[in-house]
């Protein structure tokens, strides 16, 4: 039977803005307030998606969140009518509403950690919504996300969902961002890679002094726990507390893997030698060939590594097995960056090509290619299985750059995220994708 790793890619919303909001991301700090352009990202995230499809490979769409978030609001203290909870905000505490409208979710590499079938106990592909607590911004985003992928993904038979882990600073968990699997074949047994920043109890693993560590090894080991891993077929590694304080505030934006291979920066980890003989040797105990790409900071320091998004990229498979590498145009924009990939798909080596996508607006908000996608591995079964409504095709990529034309603006600023006409359109719009999609009552709005 065959096996796929589809790539679900997170649709950008319509309050898509530069708030500022993830202090330790250096991109998000240093474009805050500035004005954004909500149509010309979504467009630009769907763009990358159809050409992934047309290039071969299986893709999806992972459908936005509400914003602002009245709910979330309420719960604060905000009281009213939908527009009267909106202007007291404004009004009282503009920062919760900036943190209420952030369009954040189109990040769905942090939406959660998937183990397929292959690997877990119950031969069920499981999901595990992360709780992204450590900002507030972001911690809103799970309930949504766990109804968005219990739609997707309902078929009980095949698909097994958790709930977020406990919202506290000790089982912080920042999802697929911190998680990579590698295998011979997706449908094959693998051995999943989980890193982490810091321990919540262990105090002999060393942390970041300047930005915080968003993923705990405790949150890691319990996502093993419920999705049944083998202990076998699982690695835990540190991040190097020494980037994450240089802006490396998940694992994907200093390294990437895929298949066998992992791609990553000389200062990407802690104890690298042993990680990787430990990665090796479980990854041969079940057929597969391990295989490293390091890039010396010789060639790119971390520096250019955060400002380019270089490790933020999709390692993708092709037919002849080798693999295509999918980056950001900061990438090609970088002297130092672009001269090692030159050299990096010359050398005969196992990734062949680089191919360059136009993602401004959400790389200037914090996120690349890789954060813009959820990967998912299954089978023929499981894929038929999947809500074919969010299955990337030719009509779908046609009838969602319409619905984009249609409902979003084209500049967006901190003031107009106080103008109540702003949710309105919102709903309207994802009361019209849901249809699109054949999701079904998953928002706030369309359930109360």
């Amino acid at each position: 039977m065959k096996s796929y790793e589809v790539n679900f890619d997170g649709l950008v919303g319509p309050t898509h803005n530069y708030g500022g909001l993830s202090y330790g991301n250096v991109a998000s700090q240093s474009n805050s307030q500035q004005s954004s352009n909500p149509k010309e990202a979504a467009l630009q995230g769907l763009a990358k998606m159809k050409a992934l499809m047309d290039m071969g490979f299986q893709q999806g769409v992972l459908a936005p969140q509400e914003r602002p978030d009245v709910v979330a609001l309420r719960r604060l203290g905000f009281s009213g009518t939908d527009a009267q909870v909106i202007e007291r905000a404004a009004k009282e505490a503009m920062p919760l509403l900036v943190a209420s409208c952030s369009a954040s979710s189109m990040w769905v590499a942090n939406a959660a950690t998937v183990s397929p079938s292959a690997d877990t106990a119950d031969g069920r592909v499981h999901f595990t919504a992360a709780n992204l607590n450590c900002k507030y911004h972001r911690s809103i985003e799970h309930p949504t996300t766990s109804r968005v992928l219990g739609a997707m993904f309902a078929n009980q038979q095949h698909f097994a969902h958790h709930a977020a882990l406990p919202a506290v600073a000790q089982f912080g968990d920042e999802g697929a961002a911190n998680h990579t699997r590698f295998c011979r074949e997706y449908g094959e047994a693998g051995v999943e890679f989980f890193v982490f920043g810091r321990s919540a109890f262990d105090n002999r693993f060393p942390a970041p002094q300047k930005y915080p560590a968003r993923q705990t090894l405790e949150a890691s080991q319990a996502v093993a726990r419920l999705h049944g891993l083998r202990d076998e077929g699982v690695v835990y590694a540190q991040q190097n507390p020494n980037v994450i304080d240089q802006g490396v505030f998940h694992n994907d934006v200093i390294a990437v893997g895929n298949g066998e291979v992992l791609f990553y920066h000389e200062d990407a980890f802690l104890e690298t030698d042993k990680m990787l003989a430990e990665l090796q040797g479980k990854l041969a105990k079940v057929g597969g060939n391990f295989q490293s790409v390091c890039v010396p900071r010789s060639a790119v320091s971390v520096d250019d590594a955060v400002r380019s998004y270089l490790f933020n990229s999709q390692l993708l498979s092709r037919p002849d097995g080798s693999m295509l590498l999918i980056v950001p145009q900061e990438c090609q924009a970088n002297e130092r960056v672009w001269a090692y990939l030159q050299s990096l798909t010359s050398s005969g080596g196992m990734i062949r090509e680089v191919k360059v996508f136009d993602l401004k607006q959400s790389m200037q908000n914090g996120g690349g290619p890789a954060c813009l996608r959820l990967r998912v591995a299954l089978n023929e079964t499981e894929l038929a299985a999947v809500n074919p409504g969010v299955i990337m095709t030719a009509p779908l990529y046609g009838s969602l750059t319409a619905w984009v034309e249609k409902h979003y603006r084209d500049r967006l600023s901190e003031t107009d995220l106080a103008d109540p006409q702003l949710l309105l359109e919102c709903r309207t719009a994802l009361d019209e994708l849901t249809q699109i999609l054949k999701l079904g009552a998953v928002y706030p709005f369309q359930i109360n």
